[in-house]
């Protein structure tokens, strides 16, 4: 607008608008005023498609593990948070935080301040197993946390001592038919993801195999190898060694699709038992009522940390399934997964011991 003795100069600094707005009032000519003021009134709208700043931490961010050292759970959020920290700009510093079937964790984050600065590792035995197996939970998934993001699948594998006489999963069907209650499969204790795998596969099957409840991995694992226990499910890592070796003997995988790391192993569901599926997952919550500005960021973080080089190498090392999926996903994904895993859990009749 060509400058004359009645233009008044509108900056789009907001403070600065407001002053040189006032101004209009003192004009005589009630057209010139109105003309004006509707510019002044536009001049102090943020452009179409301006956002708020990002947030950005000024302090370390808390990520609590509900599981000890050493599993999946550990290994998943020391990647993720290495990588974070570095596009963050704060330490993302990992706390284990055991005990009560995860629930002590869930209970601490969803009790703590909703800034950002408290985020927990979610996975499917304290999401879609516990509501299930708990008859009171001391935190609720849906009321207490705000899912920030689906970080990883993890494909469960189900395997055999290689001295039983089974070299597939259909011949071990057979042989738990034909033996029911006699043979029996370890897990890394009662709720945890082998146990409600193995017990997904009973239910698909028919068989009748006894559990044997350890307390984690590893003591699993030994007693597998010496053929204590004859059977069992878990992620790939732990048992993928003894298979090279010959020790231990891979029957199916539990995903939907064969795994590119044992690209000959067939899925259940190829072994006649369709829309088997059963994975670890792994995800990063904040408490309620943490800001959606803050989610955002933390969302487009994690998703950088798990495509970069370090985690994508690691990630296809352990046979784990980037994932990425925002919040609004997320959330709908652990509802599905909460009615999917209680079925399983309900025609089990399993309860928290």
């Amino acid at each position: 607008m060509a400058a004359n003795k009645h233009t008044i100069s509108l900056d789009m600094d907001s403070s600065r608008s407001s002053q040189s707005c006032k101004s209009v009032k003192s004009l005589r000519s009630k057209s010139k005023r109105l003309f004006l003021s509707t510019l002044c009134a536009l001049a102090l709208v943020p452009a179409a498609g301006a956002s708020a700043a990002e947030w950005a931490p000024t302090k370390p961010i808390r990520l609590v593990v509900p599981y000890g050292p050493g599993g999946s759970s550990d290994v998943i959020a020391r990647l993720v948070a290495r990588e974070m920290s570095n596009t963050l700009g704060q330490q993302v510093v990992v706390e284990n935080k055991g005990g009560g079937s995860g629930t002590i964790a869930m209970q601490d984050v969803a009790r703590s301040a909703p800034d950002g600065y408290t985020l927990v590792l979610g996975h499917v035995g304290v999401l879609a197993v516990n509501p299930a197996m708990f008859a009171r939970l001391s935190y609720d998934p849906d009321r207490d946390f705000a899912p920030v993001t689906h970080l990883v699948n993890v494909p469960m594998i189900f395997v055999v001592n290689s001295e039983v006489p089974a070299k597939n999963l259909t011949e071990f069907v057979a042989l738990a038919k034909s033996k029911p209650g006699e043979l029996n499969y370890g897990s890394a204790g009662n709720g945890s993801a082998g146990h409600l795998a193995f017990e997904m596969l009973k239910q698909a099957t028919g068989i009748d195999v006894v559990h044997v409840p350890y307390k984690g991995t590893g003591a699993q694992l030994t007693d597998l190898l010496s053929n204590t226990t004859s059977a069992a499910s878990a992620g790939v890592p732990p048992f993928l060694p003894h298979m090279k070796t010959g020790r231990i003997r891979a029957l199916a995988i539990g995903s939907a699709q064969r795994i590119p790391l044992l690209p000959d192993l067939p899925t259940v569901a190829e072994l006649g038992y369709p829309n088997f599926e059963s994975s670890q997952w792994f995800g990063l919550l904040a408490p309620k009522g943490t800001p959606k500005e803050v989610v955002a960021r933390l969302h487009k973080d994690a998703v950088k940390a798990l495509n970069s080089p370090n985690v994508k190498q690691r990630l296809q090392e352990d046979a784990s399934i980037s994932v990425g999926a925002g919040p609004e996903e997320f959330a709908k994904f652990i509802k599905a997964e909460r009615v999917r895993w209680g079925e399983v859990v309900r025609k089990a009749k399993l309860k928290a011991e």
